[in-house]
Protein backbone atom coordinates (compact mmCIF):
# COMPACT_ATOMS: atom_id res chain seq x y z
CA UNK A 1 0.00 0.00 0.00
CA UNK A 2 1.26 3.39 -0.77
CA UNK A 3 2.45 5.41 1.80
CA UNK A 4 -0.30 8.53 2.36
CA UNK A 5 0.53 9.98 6.05
CA UNK A 6 2.21 12.83 4.18
CA UNK A 7 -0.70 13.51 2.35
CA UNK A 8 -2.35 13.22 5.70
CA UNK A 9 -0.22 15.76 7.43
CA UNK A 10 -0.54 17.92 4.66
CA UNK A 11 -5.05 17.79 4.71
CA UNK A 12 -5.29 17.45 8.53
CA UNK A 13 -2.38 18.83 10.31
CA UNK A 14 0.70 17.00 12.13
CA UNK A 15 -1.42 16.46 15.26
CA UNK A 16 -4.57 15.02 13.76
CA UNK A 17 -3.79 12.65 11.97
CA UNK A 18 -0.46 11.63 14.04
CA UNK A 19 -3.41 10.97 16.97
CA UNK A 20 -6.06 9.22 14.74
CA UNK A 21 -3.29 7.00 13.12
CA UNK A 22 -2.33 6.04 16.15
CA UNK A 23 -5.56 4.72 17.53
CA UNK A 24 -6.02 3.00 14.30
CA UNK A 25 -3.02 0.81 14.63
CA UNK A 26 -3.54 0.35 18.51
CA UNK A 27 -7.03 -0.48 18.19
CA UNK A 28 -5.72 -3.52 14.74
CA UNK A 29 -3.10 -4.54 17.48
CA UNK A 30 -5.66 -4.95 20.21
CA UNK A 31 -8.25 -6.87 17.45
CA UNK A 32 -5.36 -9.04 16.71
CA UNK A 33 -4.90 -9.98 20.38
CA UNK A 34 -1.43 -7.78 21.22
CA UNK A 35 -1.84 -5.22 24.18
CA UNK A 36 -4.72 -4.94 26.48
CA UNK A 37 -7.90 -7.32 25.89
CA UNK A 38 -10.35 -5.98 23.68
CA UNK A 39 -13.79 -6.76 23.20
CA UNK A 40 -16.36 -5.33 21.12
CA UNK A 41 -19.11 -7.37 19.35
CA UNK A 42 -17.94 -6.28 16.05
CA UNK A 43 -14.63 -7.27 16.44
CA UNK A 44 -15.57 -10.75 17.73
CA UNK A 45 -14.91 -13.18 15.05
CA UNK A 46 -17.49 -15.46 15.57
CA UNK A 47 -20.29 -12.96 16.57
CA UNK A 48 -21.82 -12.90 13.11
CA UNK A 49 -22.28 -16.90 12.53
CA UNK A 50 -23.55 -16.66 16.17
CA UNK A 51 -26.33 -13.85 15.36
CA UNK A 52 -27.31 -15.79 11.73
CA UNK A 53 -27.58 -18.68 13.50
CA UNK A 54 -29.59 -17.46 15.97
CA UNK A 55 -31.79 -15.89 13.19
CA UNK A 56 -32.04 -18.73 11.54
CA UNK A 57 -32.87 -20.76 14.43
CA UNK A 58 -35.73 -18.61 15.50
CA UNK A 59 -37.15 -18.39 11.48
CA UNK A 60 -36.19 -14.70 11.13
CA UNK A 61 -33.00 -14.67 8.61
CA UNK A 62 -34.84 -14.50 5.90
CA UNK A 63 -37.00 -11.86 6.86
CA UNK A 64 -34.07 -10.16 8.49
CA UNK A 65 -31.74 -10.31 5.22
CA UNK A 66 -35.04 -9.21 3.26
CA UNK A 67 -35.34 -6.18 4.95
CA UNK A 68 -31.89 -5.25 4.49
CA UNK A 69 -32.20 -4.75 1.27
CA UNK A 70 -35.87 -2.83 1.72
CA UNK A 71 -34.56 0.98 2.20
CA UNK A 72 -36.43 3.67 2.57
CA UNK A 73 -37.37 7.57 1.58
CA UNK A 74 -37.88 9.28 4.44
CA UNK A 75 -38.68 12.76 4.44
CA UNK A 76 -37.92 15.56 7.81
CA UNK A 77 -39.26 18.91 7.63
CA UNK A 78 -36.78 21.38 9.18
CA UNK A 79 -38.38 24.65 10.56
CA UNK A 80 -36.57 27.62 11.31
CA UNK A 81 -36.54 31.38 12.10
CA UNK A 82 -33.10 31.49 12.05
CA UNK A 83 -32.68 29.95 8.75
CA UNK A 84 -32.00 32.79 5.82
CA UNK A 85 -34.65 33.75 3.09
CA UNK A 86 -32.85 32.59 0.41
CA UNK A 87 -32.44 28.58 1.79
CA UNK A 88 -36.09 28.50 2.23
CA UNK A 89 -36.99 25.66 0.33
CA UNK A 90 -33.23 23.95 0.89
CA UNK A 91 -32.95 20.12 0.58
CA UNK A 92 -30.12 17.93 2.09
CA UNK A 93 -30.25 14.32 0.70
CA UNK A 94 -29.20 12.73 4.04
CA UNK A 95 -27.21 8.98 3.74
CA UNK A 96 -25.35 7.30 6.87
CA UNK A 97 -24.06 4.01 8.09
CA UNK A 98 -23.78 2.88 4.44
CA UNK A 99 -21.54 -0.34 5.25
CA UNK A 100 -21.35 -0.33 1.16
CA UNK A 101 -19.28 -3.71 1.21
CA UNK A 102 -21.96 -5.83 3.70
CA UNK A 103 -25.15 -5.88 1.28
CA UNK A 104 -24.78 -5.14 -2.61
CA UNK A 105 -28.45 -5.39 -2.83
CA UNK A 106 -28.69 -2.61 -0.04
CA UNK A 107 -26.64 -0.43 -2.10
CA UNK A 108 -28.62 -1.16 -5.44
CA UNK A 109 -31.55 -0.14 -3.70
CA UNK A 110 -30.12 3.49 -2.57
CA UNK A 111 -28.61 4.25 -5.89
CA UNK A 112 -32.20 3.51 -7.72
CA UNK A 113 -33.79 5.63 -4.76
CA UNK A 114 -30.82 8.66 -4.97
CA UNK A 115 -31.28 8.45 -9.08
CA UNK A 116 -34.55 10.17 -9.58
CA UNK A 117 -34.33 12.62 -5.91
CA UNK A 118 -33.86 16.24 -6.34
CA UNK A 119 -31.60 18.19 -3.36
CA UNK A 120 -29.16 20.72 -2.99
CA UNK A 121 -26.75 19.37 -1.24
CA UNK A 122 -25.71 15.25 0.08
CA UNK A 123 -24.27 14.47 3.61
CA UNK A 124 -22.94 11.61 4.58
CA UNK A 125 -22.39 10.64 8.27
CA UNK A 126 -19.93 7.78 8.85
CA UNK A 127 -19.24 4.15 8.72
CA UNK A 128 -18.81 3.64 4.98
CA UNK A 129 -16.98 -0.05 5.42
CA UNK A 130 -18.14 -2.93 6.97
CA UNK A 131 -15.63 -4.08 9.12
CA UNK A 132 -13.67 -1.79 11.77
CA UNK A 133 -10.38 -2.40 11.17
CA UNK A 134 -7.79 -4.14 7.97
CA UNK A 135 -8.23 -3.54 4.11
CA UNK A 136 -10.17 -0.62 2.93
CA UNK A 137 -10.79 -1.14 -0.86
CA UNK A 138 -14.02 -2.66 -1.17
CA UNK A 139 -15.51 -0.09 0.99
CA UNK A 140 -13.62 2.51 -1.83
CA UNK A 141 -15.02 0.71 -4.54
CA UNK A 142 -18.37 0.48 -3.11
CA UNK A 143 -18.45 4.13 -2.24
CA UNK A 144 -17.21 5.13 -5.72
CA UNK A 145 -20.34 2.99 -7.33
CA UNK A 146 -22.84 5.08 -5.06
CA UNK A 147 -20.75 8.82 -5.42
CA UNK A 148 -21.64 8.08 -9.33
CA UNK A 149 -25.64 8.72 -8.94
CA UNK A 150 -25.36 11.71 -6.53
CA UNK A 151 -25.38 14.67 -8.08
CA UNK A 152 -24.43 18.61 -6.59
CA UNK A 153 -21.94 19.25 -3.61
CA UNK A 154 -21.40 16.05 -1.48
CA UNK A 155 -20.24 16.48 2.14
CA UNK A 156 -18.98 13.57 4.64
CA UNK A 157 -17.49 12.96 8.19
CA UNK A 158 -16.16 9.71 9.37
CA UNK A 159 -17.58 6.93 11.12
CA UNK A 160 -16.16 4.62 13.94
CA UNK A 161 -15.60 1.94 10.98
CA UNK A 162 -14.02 4.03 9.18
CA UNK A 163 -10.08 4.72 8.88
CA UNK A 164 -8.62 8.21 8.15
CA UNK A 165 -6.24 6.71 5.22
CA UNK A 166 -9.77 6.84 3.25
CA UNK A 167 -9.85 10.39 3.38
CA UNK A 168 -7.69 11.14 0.30
CA UNK A 169 -9.50 8.36 -1.63
CA UNK A 170 -13.11 9.43 -0.54
CA UNK A 171 -11.68 13.39 -1.88
CA UNK A 172 -10.61 12.32 -4.71
CA UNK A 173 -14.19 11.10 -5.71
CA UNK A 174 -15.19 14.37 -4.84
CA UNK A 175 -16.34 14.12 -1.59
CA UNK A 176 -15.45 17.01 0.55
CA UNK A 177 -14.46 15.14 4.00
CA UNK A 178 -15.23 18.22 6.98
CA UNK A 179 -12.44 16.89 9.42
CA UNK A 180 -13.33 19.36 12.43
CA UNK A 181 -13.91 21.86 10.21
CA UNK A 182 -16.39 24.75 8.43
CA UNK A 183 -17.86 25.02 5.24
CA UNK A 184 -19.72 28.35 4.03
CA UNK A 185 -22.81 27.25 1.78
CA UNK A 186 -23.54 30.49 -0.28
CA UNK A 187 -27.15 30.87 -1.95
CA UNK A 188 -28.53 33.88 -3.14
CA UNK A 189 -25.74 36.51 -1.47
CA UNK A 190 -26.97 34.78 1.54
CA UNK A 191 -24.96 31.66 3.91
CA UNK A 192 -25.37 29.20 6.29
CA UNK A 193 -22.67 26.93 7.86
CA UNK A 194 -22.01 23.48 7.65
CA UNK A 195 -19.65 21.64 10.18
CA UNK A 196 -18.11 18.39 10.52
CA UNK A 197 -16.76 16.26 13.52
CA UNK A 198 -14.32 13.39 13.35
CA UNK A 199 -15.56 10.18 14.39
CA UNK A 200 -16.57 10.98 18.36
CA UNK A 201 -17.44 7.34 19.50
CA UNK A 202 -14.78 5.44 19.53
CA UNK A 203 -11.67 7.66 18.08
CA UNK A 204 -12.64 10.57 20.03
CA UNK A 205 -10.52 12.90 17.94
CA UNK A 206 -13.71 15.14 18.10
CA UNK A 207 -13.03 19.31 17.64
CA UNK A 208 -16.36 21.04 18.02
CA UNK A 209 -14.87 24.45 18.94
CA UNK A 210 -12.39 23.83 15.84
CA UNK A 211 -15.18 22.86 14.04
CA UNK A 212 -17.42 25.82 15.00
CA UNK A 213 -15.00 28.71 15.29
CA UNK A 214 -15.82 30.33 11.77
CA UNK A 215 -19.59 30.55 12.52
CA UNK A 216 -20.96 34.12 12.81
CA UNK A 217 -23.20 34.86 15.85
CA UNK A 218 -26.32 35.40 14.14
CA UNK A 219 -25.68 32.32 11.52
CA UNK A 220 -27.93 29.18 10.66
CA UNK A 221 -25.38 26.31 11.35
CA UNK A 222 -25.46 22.34 11.01
CA UNK A 223 -23.06 19.94 12.58
CA UNK A 224 -22.53 16.58 10.60
CA UNK A 225 -21.26 13.87 13.13
CA UNK A 226 -21.45 10.31 12.93
CA UNK A 227 -22.97 9.79 16.17
CA UNK A 228 -25.62 11.97 17.93
CA UNK A 229 -23.89 11.33 21.37
CA UNK A 230 -22.30 14.48 21.10
CA UNK A 231 -25.60 16.50 21.26
CA UNK A 232 -25.03 18.59 24.16
CA UNK A 233 -21.59 19.82 23.16
CA UNK A 234 -23.52 20.30 19.83
CA UNK A 235 -26.56 22.73 21.38
CA UNK A 236 -24.33 24.23 23.50
CA UNK A 237 -21.86 25.30 20.87
CA UNK A 238 -24.80 26.99 18.87
CA UNK A 239 -25.68 24.65 16.19
CA UNK A 240 -29.06 25.21 14.92
CA UNK A 241 -29.43 21.32 13.81
CA UNK A 242 -27.49 18.25 14.11
CA UNK A 243 -27.27 15.62 11.51
CA UNK A 244 -26.17 12.16 12.97
CA UNK A 245 -25.96 7.92 12.63
CA UNK A 246 -24.24 5.70 13.97
CA UNK A 247 -27.20 3.80 16.14
CA UNK A 248 -28.69 2.10 12.97
CA UNK A 249 -32.19 2.19 14.93
CA UNK A 250 -31.09 -0.71 16.95
CA UNK A 251 -31.38 -2.26 13.52
CA UNK A 252 -32.86 -5.66 15.23
CA UNK A 253 -35.63 -4.23 17.16
CA UNK A 254 -38.65 -5.84 19.27
CA UNK A 255 -42.16 -5.39 17.71
CA UNK A 256 -43.06 -1.63 18.00
CA UNK A 257 -39.69 -0.88 16.91
CA UNK A 258 -37.76 -0.83 20.08
CA UNK A 259 -34.16 -1.09 19.83
CA UNK A 260 -32.49 -3.54 22.31
CA UNK A 261 -28.99 -1.91 22.25
CA UNK A 262 -28.44 1.04 20.34
CA UNK A 263 -24.48 1.12 21.13
CA UNK A 264 -24.67 5.17 22.44
CA UNK A 265 -24.74 6.84 25.75
CA UNK A 266 -27.73 9.09 24.61
CA UNK A 267 -31.75 9.53 25.37
CA UNK A 268 -33.33 6.34 23.80
CA UNK A 269 -35.38 9.38 22.19
CA UNK A 270 -32.39 10.45 20.32
CA UNK A 271 -32.02 6.77 18.68
CA UNK A 272 -33.61 7.46 15.47
CA UNK A 273 -35.09 9.99 13.73
CA UNK A 274 -36.17 13.33 14.59
CA UNK A 275 -35.76 14.67 18.15
CA UNK A 276 -34.70 18.55 20.03
CA UNK A 277 -32.41 19.08 22.35
CA UNK A 278 -33.03 23.19 23.88
CA UNK A 279 -33.20 24.72 20.83
CA UNK A 280 -31.23 22.84 18.22
CA UNK A 281 -32.66 20.35 16.55
CA UNK A 282 -31.58 16.57 15.57
CA UNK A 283 -32.11 13.91 13.15
CA UNK A 284 -30.66 10.29 13.96
CA UNK A 285 -31.09 8.17 10.52
CA UNK A 286 -31.30 4.77 11.54
CA UNK A 287 -28.70 4.52 8.16
CA UNK A 288 -28.61 2.62 4.84
CA UNK A 289 -26.47 -0.37 5.47
CA UNK A 290 -26.46 -2.68 8.30
CA UNK A 291 -23.68 -4.05 11.00
CA UNK A 292 -22.42 -7.11 12.21
CA UNK A 293 -24.76 -8.62 9.76
CA UNK A 294 -26.99 -7.99 7.27
CA UNK A 295 -30.54 -8.21 8.85
CA UNK A 296 -32.47 -5.96 10.13
CA UNK A 297 -35.89 -6.20 11.86
CA UNK A 298 -38.49 -3.96 12.81
CA UNK A 299 -36.26 -1.51 11.80
CA UNK A 300 -36.16 -0.63 8.10
CA UNK A 301 -32.92 1.31 6.58
CA UNK A 302 -33.77 4.80 5.21
CA UNK A 303 -32.07 7.34 3.22
CA UNK A 304 -33.38 10.97 3.93
CA UNK A 305 -34.37 14.15 2.68
CA UNK A 306 -34.49 17.27 5.19
CA UNK A 307 -36.45 19.88 3.73
CA UNK A 308 -35.75 23.49 5.19
CA UNK A 309 -38.39 26.51 5.65
CA UNK A 310 -38.41 29.38 7.29
CA UNK A 311 -40.46 30.23 10.25
CA UNK A 312 -41.33 33.85 9.79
Amino acid sequence: MVDISPRLNDRLGRVHARQRLGIEEDHEAQVFGQGLNFFHLENWYSIHALIRYGLRFMGLYGRGYRNAACVQLRVHNIVSSRLPTGFDGFQILHLSDLHVDMSRPAMDRVIELVSDLDYDICVLTGDFRAKTFGPFDAALDGVAQVRASLTGPIYGVLGNHDTVRMVPALEDMGIRMLMNELQAIERGGECIYLAGIDDAHFFRVDNIEKAAAGVPADAFSILLSHTPEIYRQAAHAGFDLLLAGHTHGGQICLPGGIPITLDSKLPRSMGSGAWRYHSMIGYTSVGAGSSIVAARLNCLPEITLHHLARKD
